[in-house]
């Protein structure tokens, strides 16, 4: 019954930070720039375009195969015409600002479970290995 009790807090201290996610500022933003991209039938031809063959030359790549010049050429071209379009450009930046939101709130998530309480910024800082590891 505690377990049913501890998830209950959970899931309402999760959805209060979703919601808190939901109030910043720059969500709005995001989920405009996501709209736009949603409604622009030619913003999601250049990005399905670059995807497919991104993942062609990788794919090549992989099985050690040579890629052409001419298939990087036209891939960079697709791909500067895709960084050019406004539309897709504020769609590429909204997916690195959630990308960016989920990674720090699970960073936050992780460290909490390996320290065993609540992280403070000093923990993230590079080269800090934690407490207990005798270099402090």
């Amino acid at each position: 019954m505690e377990a049913t009790l501890e998830e209950t807090l959970v899931v309402r201290k999760t959805r209060e930070l979703c919601q808190t996610i939901l109030e910043q500022p720059e969500f709005n933003l995001i989920r405009d720039s996501l709209d736009s991209f949603m409604a622009s039938d030619e913003a999601k031809s250049q990005y399905q375009l670059i995807m497919e063959k991104g993942e062609s030359l990788q794919q090549k790549q992989q099985m050690g195969l040579p890629l052409d010049d001419n298939e990087i050429a036209e891939f960079e071209k697709n791909r500067e015409q895709l960084m050019a379009n406004p539309v897709a450009r504020g769609f590429l930046d909204a997916q690195q600002q959630m990308h960016k939101t989920q990674e720090t709130v699970m960073k936050f998530v992780s460290k909490t479970f390996e320290l065993g309480r609540v992280p403070t910024l000093e923990d993230f800082q590079e080269g800090s290995c934690g407490t207990g590891c005798g270099c402090h």
